[in-house]
């Protein structure tokens, strides 16, 4: 087995007292593909920096092979001393390496070298760092949160350029999507040590859990031999001296196991306030235009929003989500056509820059305008502190200024502003900004109980799977459609994603709500081959089967006992559940796409 080209081994590093990584280690083989996960806060950011060689651990060891080259992705890039992108972009290229690449890249990420620096979008500046990480066609990549600030043409195109490089990998990234697509290996940050499951991020979530079962279970035994003890210490029968002393010092040593263990961090406590109940009509536009300086950015547009509906918009950046989504709940008048709201309706907004913050409050004040210690969550008056916790923030933070928060941390109290509010109509843009994977799945299964209304903007294809009953997305040119169901839905029915904006749409075959004026005057009507009706008929005895191993599988998982008996039948009893789920899951897919496929047909 080859040596690793990069390798971190018993990684420490402490920041206040407090440490923040211990004995981590990282190794990187040519051609790996590594998903880094963990926490908000956990440290993967700083790992990775180690590993880039920007931050020096306080210990440990970090050996990169002679000549292996390394390019790093910042989460936040520096554009000091570049005067435009062009610059920025050939800065990064060393000698030797082949400039035509960073100018194809600058090309394809739609950006113009004489672009001034100071002046980019937040869009714009990641994907100028971007091109600058990807020219030099290293050896090892190192990207920390590489999809953000970009719109879904974008994170598919960096999908479809990672699968082509031939070099290593660590991705730190909060898109399932794009880890599931590219990772083959996974490591995990967590309470400063990491651990690694060779397999890519689809089945971390499953060993994870399985982990923390049975760390939970350990820690119950534990605690019932130390209560053993403790009554053998005050109840035993008095025999040898020394005999006593010693099982006195093993209660003590088990004792301060017990008490230095560091446990996972507390989940979010996510609940939404809900308002009275609005009408069943809660939205109703009709032929609604917007233009600005002559470009429409919504024509003609028409749709009723009843009550309990969940809605995703999707479009590359600059096509006019937030236009939309003004107009549909009433901020912003069109231009032309007509926008009704329901009765009784409650809204509460939580805007993709988090510009309703001010810098200077301190989280407390964000959180109760400046007006005492106390909010009213549901009716009920809590201490902030307390409501705070459940978002984990700790008590101390309180009077932490809103500037000296972390990205993640900011995400986190806009919701807990937002959700604090009673309200029968969510209107969310980008909420999964900054947030990490398990916040993510906690904001999912609010947003299911939810009993009112929801609008979303987000470039979250996983999310937008998991959440929303349709999609509305844009055509171009102004034009926007409603499709039934998620993204994945979307694509299907459309027969293609989101375009840049300005890209011109390959002719496809037809689809449920498209322009008629757009397809061609006669077509091949659509049949199903053989495979897919064989597949039809199968799929749903091959879902029961698999429905049914997993069951016996789980039953055997059960045994509390297993792990400590029998660890590596409890590893091949987990890969085994998760390989099993994630046949279920594609069988699923296969199965839907073509049902819609053939109602689309017969219907």
């Amino acid at each position: 087995m080859a040596p690793p080209l990069l390798h971190l081994q018993g990684t420490t590093l402490t920041f206040g007292g407090a440490p923040i990584i211990e004995n981590a280690e990282l190794a990187v083989g040519a051609g790996d593909r590594v998903a880094l996960v963990g926490r908000n806060g956990s440290g993967k950011s700083t790992l990775l920096k180690i590993a880039a060689g920007i931050i020096e651990a306080d210990g440990g060891v970090r050996f990169v092979q002679p000549g292996a080259t390394i390019r790093y992705l910042p989460q936040e890039p520096d554009f000091t001393g570049w005067d435009d992108v062009g610059a920025y972009v050939a800065g990064g290229l060393a000698p030797g390496d082949e400039a035509y690449r960073a100018d194809r890249l600058i090309a394809e990420l739609g950006l113009d070298p004489a672009m001034s620096t100071v002046s980019l979008s937040g869009g714009e500046a990641r994907r100028a760092a971007l091109a600058r990480t990807l020219a030099p066609a290293p050896d090892i990549l190192l990207l920390d949160e590489p999809t953000n600030h970009l719109d879904l043409p974008a994170i598919e195109w960096l999908e479809a350029e990672l699968k082509g490089m031939r070099c290593a990998l660590v991705l730190i990234s909060h898109d399932r999507r794009f880890l599931e697509s590219l990772s083959r290996a996974t490591i995990w940050l967590d309470r400063g040590a990491t651990r690694r499951i060779e397999e890519g991020f689809g089945a971390f979530e499953a060993w994870r859990d399985a982990f923390f079962e049975q760390e939970e279970s350990d820690r119950h035994k534990l605690s019932r031999k130390i209560a053993a003890e403790e009554h053998w210490v005050r109840y035993g029968v008095t025999a040898r001296r020394k005999r006593n002393v010693r099982r006195l010092g093993e209660l003590h040593d088990m004792r301060k196991q017990l008490r230095e263990q560091r446990r996972a961090v507390g989940q979010v406590k996510l609940a939404a306030t809900e308002g009275e109940t609005s009408g069943k009509l809660v939205v109703e536009a009709d032929c609604v235009s917007k233009s600005y300086g002559g470009a429409p950015i919504v024509r003609d547009f028409s749709i009723r929003i009843a009550r309990g509906d969940r809605i995703g918009i999707v479009g590359p950046n600059g096509a006019g989500k937030t236009t939309l989504i003004n107009m549909l709940t009433g901020a912003l008048t069109p231009d032309s056509g007509v926008v009704t709201l329901g009765a009784n309706v409650e809204m509460v907004t939580l805007d993709q820059r988090r510009e309703s913050l001010d810098p200077t409050w301190t989280l407390a004040e964000a959180m109760t305008g400046g007006r005492g210690d106390m909010v009213v969550i549901g009716g009920e008056s809590r201490h902030v502190a307390g409501y705070m916790k459940d978002f984990l923030f700790a008590p101390e933070q309180m009077r932490t200024p809103i500037i000296a928060l972390s990205g993640g941390e900011r995400g986190r109290l806009m919701l807990a502003r937002a959700l604090a509010k009673p309200s029968n109509l969510l209107v969310l843009d980008e909420p999964t900004n900054d947030l990490d994977l398990e916040t993510l799945d906690l904001l999912q299964e609010l947003l299911a109980d939810y009993a009112g209304t929801l609008l979303l903007i987000s470039h979250d294809r996983d999310f937008l799977d998991r959440v929303v009953a349709s999609t509305i997305v844009f055509e171009g040119e102004g034009r926007w459609r409603e499709y039934a169901g998620g993204y994945s839905d979307m694509v299907a029915q459309r027969g293609y994603g989101v375009s840049a904006l300005g890209a011109e749409t390959t002719p496809r075959a037809k689809a449920p709500g498209r322009d008629k004026s757009a397809e061609p005057a006669k077509e091949k009507k659509r049949r199903l081959s053989f495979k897919e009706k064989h597949a039809l008929e199968t799929l749903p005895a091959r879902i029961a089967a698999l429905e049914a191993e997993i069951a016996t599988l789980q039953k055997a998982m059960d045994d509390p006992a297993l792990f400590t008996r029998d660890p590596s039948r409890f590893d091949e009893l987990t890969r085994a559940m998760t390989k099993a789920q994630l046949a279920l899951n594609a069988a699923e897919e296969e199965w839907l796409t073509l049902e819609m496929l053939r109602e689309e047909i017969e219907g």
